[in-house]
C-alpha cells in the first residue's frame, strides 16, 4: 500500500495549494458557475479524503495487503492488544493522525451546523418580532430600516425572505422583482448548505490559507447562480442596476445580499464588480463544461479507488 500512500500524499499535496489557487484565480468559473461550483466541491471532498487516506494507507502497511485487509487486522491486533511484526511507531502515530483529523473534521461540520441552525432561529425570531408581511410576495417580509437589505433565512421547515423599506424606496419594480428572485433562488437551490460546508472547513483548519480562499470563491459562485435565476424573470441591464444599488449603497455594515446572517465569506461589495462584468458574457460551451465535470469525477474517483483497490 506504499504506493497509493504516495499517491495520495501527493493528490493532498496539489489539493491543498496550486489547484485551488489556481481555480480561485480562472476567469472560466462567472462563465459556467454551477460546474465550477461542483469542480470546488469535488476539490474539497478529494482533498478531505486523500489526507486521511494517505495516513490510513501508510498506517495499514504491516497490517494487510490492501485497506480491507488492513483494517481487519488492525481490529483483531486491537482485540489482541499486539502488534504485527513490522509495525512501528510510525505507523500507529499515523492511524492515530488519520482518526483524529477526521474525527476532528466530522465533529466540526457538526458544530457548524448546529451553531449556524441556532442562529438561524434567533435571526427568525427577531424577525417575525421586527417586520411585517409583504403582501405581494408571499414568504417574504418587510423590516423598517432605510439601508437597503436583502437575504433570505433558509429552514428545514420555513424559509423567508427579508428586504428592507430602504430597499423598497430604492430600487423600482423591475429591480426589486429581481432581487426576490435572485434571494429565492439561494432558498430554492440549498446554497446555505453548500456554504456551511465550506465555511465548516475554513473553521476547522483557520491556519489553512487555502480554506478562506475557498470560502470566498464558493460565496461568489452561488451569488452568480442567484444572479443567473433572477436573469429569467429581468433583463441583464436590470439586475445589473439592482447588483450595484443593493451592493454599494447604505450601511455598509449592514447584511445587504443572500444569506448574510450565515455566511461570513467575502462582503456582498466585494462581489458586485464580478457580478456585474459576468452578465455579457457568453456562457462556457457544453464540451468544456463536460470536460470539468469530468475532471471532478475524477479526483473524486481516484482517491476513492486507491483506498479500496490498493
Amino acid at each position: 500500500m506504499l504506493h497509493a500512500a504516495v499517491i495520495l500524499a501527493l493528490l493532498t499535496l496539489a489539493l491543498a495549494w496550486p489547484v485551488p489557487i489556481l481555480l480561485a484565480r480562472a476567469r472560466w468559473t462567472a462563465r459556467a458557475p454551477g460546474t465550477a461550483l461542483a469542480l470546488w466541491q469535488a476539490v474539497a471532498l478529494a482533498g478531505g479524503l486523500s489526507m486521511i487516506g494517505a495516513l490510513l494507507a501508510y498506517g495499514l502497511i504491516p497490517f494487510g495487503a490492501t485497506p480491507g485487509r488492513g483494517l481487519a487486522a488492525l481490529g483483531r491486533a486491537a482485540v489482541d492488544t499486539r502488534l504485527p511484526p513490522g509495525a512501528g511507531f510510525e505507523h500507529v502515530f499515523a492511524l492515530c493522525c488519520a482518526v483524529i483529523l477526521g474525527t476532528h473534521l466530522l465533529l466540526n461540520l457538526i458544530a457548524t451546523v448546529i451553531r449556524s441552525e441556532r442562529q438561524r432561529r434567533r435571526h427568525l425570531t427577531l424577525v417575525e418580532l421586527l417586520s411585517q408581511p409583504y403582501p405581494e410576495h408571499a414568504g417574504t417580509r418587510v423590516i423598517d430600516h432605510a439601508a437597503p437589505i436583502a437575504y433570505c433565512l433558509p429552514g428545514a421547515t420555513r424559509s423567508i425572505t427579508v428586504l428592507s423599506a430602504g430597499m423598497l424606496d430604492l430600487l423600482t419594480s423591475d429591480e426589486l422583482r429581481a432581487v426576490i428572485a435572485h434571494e429565492k433562488a439561494h432558498l430554492r437551490q440549498q446554497h446555505h448548505t453548500v456554504l456551511l460546508a465550506f465555511k465548516s472547513w475554513h473553521s476547522a483548519l483557520p491556519w489553512f490559507p487555502i480554506a478562506n480562499r475557498a470560502e470566498n470563491a464558493v460565496a461568489l459562485l452561488v451569488e452568480m447562480l442567484a444572479d443567473d435565476q433572477a436573469r429569467r424573470v429581468v433583463d441583464d441591464g436590470t439586475l445589473a442596476r439592482a447588483i450595484v444599488l443593493v451592493g454599494t449603497a447604505g450601511d455598509p455594515g449592514a447584511p445587504t445580499d443572500a444569506l448574510a446572517p450565515l455566511s461570513e465569506a467575502a462582503h456582498p461589495a466585494d462581489m458586485v464588480t464580478p457580478r456585474v462584468r459576468r452578465l455579457g458574457q457568453e456562457p462556457l460551451p457544453l464540451p468544456a463544461r463536460a470536460a470539468v465535470l469530468a475532471v471532478a469525477t475524477a479526483l473524486l474517483a481516484v482517491p476513492t479507488a486507491l483506498l479500496l483497490l490498493a
